[in-house]
């Protein structure tokens, strides 16, 4: 899913904006035949940034997606998990992601 077209919503959490678009993980295929069960799995990607800043200027966000093989029920939930890892990174609890760069970037 090109993210221009993706569903984005938005949080403000603690002076920043989390950004999370949750969408279908295995879209339709329109060449081919639909299956006989439908694939209803969802999936997010999404973005921590200063408000207002610009996500296309490179170092103006934290990007972040889901895990490999991680899938939702729903949208909902999607959406609820970016959500949650948004605020892990604002919040430094998350192992491998961080707002610093956009902190002392001055971003």
């Amino acid at each position: 899913m090109a993210d221009e077209t993706a569903p984005w919503q938005m949080v403000e959490y603690e002076g920043f904006e989390i950004h999370v678009a949750p969408f279908l993980k295995s879209p339709p295929d329109e060449t081919k035949p639909p299956p006989a069960a439908a694939d209803n799995r969802y999936t997010y990607v999404g973005y921590v940034c200063h408000p207002g800043a610009d996500p296309t200027i490179p170092g103006h966000t934290v990007p972040f997606h889901a895990d490999g093989e991680e899938s939702f029920a729903g949208k909902d939930e999607a959406l609820y998990e970016g959500v949650h890892v948004g605020r892990s990174i604002v919040d430094g609890t998350h192992p491998d992601l961080t707002v610093l760069p956009l902190v002392t970037g001055g971003v």
